[in-house]
């Protein structure tokens, strides 16, 4: 509408890969992204893998005179390393945990233990009277893309943040997404959570764009890039999104979107081992409310939902066969255990002539049948709970896939 105020508001994005102990050069980095957060003076900071809190109260501090307003997510057993920073206030907070996040025996890639999530704030901006709803949030992982064991599990928390998103914005003009989703553009995944909600891409949308080729944010000219991921991939990959929509009387355009490229001015190191993502936005207020969050395109987006259900239910069937695998073994060591109960008590009894087993032989073979059972055991309980969930979203997609079909 004419003569309505605009606000413009400059995002930065970033997947920090600071580790304690494990992360190179991570102290330095995280003092150069400080740095350059204040010279920038952004409106709105979401950064992921932010693991050491006190990082973040370091990064706290030395933003507090550009950004008055932080919040840092905790979770899982490390945490979220999820925080956000921000010019305006922040009325609110919600950290939800995604139900399935990989898999505690799988050691090397940790992804259980930091309780992957998406954190939500409320906050409301100047200028426009328009409550924003931005989220910061990483996704599991991919590892190997050709043998992606992982897929079942990053669709569920995509499914989980598509309804999160529906359910959380109802109460906000304006929604803003930015993090690591571990996903390509035109991956299932990407798609059902567009779709599901309708979020546009900053990438696709811009104006303008700056930065890596293809929006790339993880390439091979970085120093600290793993350059075996990206071996079907030369020139890089995009997995690190600003993602946004209005979801009332506003209208959001991208006007720009830029990328780093390699070293920080000044220096000889990037951010990470991801390149930041930078947009600019202009939120104006417009005459009459935007239609339904889904879009006509019902029919591209039942495909997009039957996809990504034929694959958790492919992980659902992975799921049993382990539960099925551990719970028999569970049962042999149980088996196992009462054999060796039986023949001990039949020697203090009397019933035999003597141990049929060296004594030191006897008591190894004991603790390692109660080790497999205590061990089998847990394995049942955690793939117990994850056909639950896997099979919960894939009733939820079923039911979301006979409504679209039955629309008129």
């Amino acid at each position: 509408m004419e003569g309505e105020p605009t606000l413009r508001l400059r995002i930065f994005d970033l997947n920090c890969w600071a580790i304690r102990y494990l992360s190179k050069r991570r102290q330095e980095r995280v003092r150069l992204i400080g740095d350059t957060l204040r010279q920038e003076g952004f409106d709105l900071v979401l950064l992921q893998e932010v693991w050491s809190e006190q990082d973040y109260n370091d990064l706290r501090v030395k933003l507090a005179g550009c950004y008055p307003f932080s919040h840092y997510f905790r979770s899982g057993v490390i945490g979220s390393g999820l925080c956000v920073f921000s010019r305006f206030p922040i009325l609110d907070t919600l950290l939800y945990q995604y139900s399935l996040n990989g898999y505690p025996y799988m050691l090397q890639h940790g992804d259980w233990f930091c309780g992957k999530s998406v954190g939500s704030r409320a906050g409301a901006s100047a200028g426009v009277t328009a409550p924003l709803l931005p989220l910061s949030l990483q996704l599991h992982a991919e590892y190997c893309r050709d043998k992606d064991a992982y897929l079942p599990h990053r669709l569920v928390q995509a499914w989980e943040l598509a309804q999160f998103i529906r359910h959380t914005s109802k109460a906000a003009d304006v929604v803003l997404l930015g993090g690591d989703l571990n996903m390509h553009p035109e991956d299932v995944g990407i798609r059902l959570l567009r779709g599901w909600t309708g979020l546009r891409d900053a990438f696709a949308e811009a104006a303008r764009f700056e930065g890596c080729k293809n929006g790339c944010t993880l390439v091979p000219d970085n120093c600290f890039t793993d350059t075996s991921e990206l071996l079907p991939f030369p020139l890089g990959i995009r997995i690190d999104y600003i993602l946004y929509k209005a979801t009332s009387t506003f209208t959001v355009k991208c006007e720009e979107l830029k990328t780093t490229t390699g070293p920080a001015l000044g220096t000889d190191i990037p951010f990470s081992d991801h390149e930041a993502v930078m947009a600019t936005l202009h939120i104006q207020r417009q005459g009459q409310p935007v239609g339904a969050t889904l879009g006509t395109a019902d029919l591209a987006l039942a495909d997009v939902v039957t996809e990504a259900r034929t694959e958790v239910g492919v992980g659902l069937r992975a799921a049993q066969r382990q539960r099925y695998s551990s719970g028999r073994m569970a049962v042999l060591a149980l088996l196992l255990l009462l054999l060796q109960a039986a023949a001990a008590l039949g020697t203090l009894a009397g019933l035999g002539a003597e141990q049929p087993f060296p004594k030191l032989s006897f008591c190894l073979l004991a603790f390692l049948a109660l080790g497999v059972l205590v061990l089998s055991t847990g394995l049942h309980l955690f793939h117990t709970m994850e056909v639950k969930m896997l099979h919960g979203t894939e009733d939820q997609m079923w039911m979301a896939l006979r409504a679209l079909q039955e629309r008129p």
